[in-house]
């Protein structure tokens, strides 16, 4: 199989990746913070919220360079 396959198919699972962890960094939310209510209140992340968060980063960072790579690879 070409090396694009693999590419592409790396990339799937890092978009699914990426949207599974940022829904469940959203899930605590709610709506208050949508329309401004948590703005004045600065809030630290601990545990489980700081690490989706550094996943969230890390993955993001990962999908751009695989869709850099993707590019490259099929021109």
């Amino acid at each position: 199989m070409p090396v694009s396959f693999y590419v592409n198919l790396i990339q799937i699972v890092v978009s699914v990746s990426l949207i599974a962890v940022i829904l469940l960094q959203a899930k605590g939310s709610g709506l208050g913070g949508i329309f401004g209510g948590d703005s004045s209140i600065y809030k630290t992340r601990r545990g489980v919220e700081k690490t989706l968060h550094h996943a969230t980063i890390g993955l993001s960072a990962l999908f751009f360079g695989i869709s850099i790579l993707s590019v490259v690879v099929v021109s």
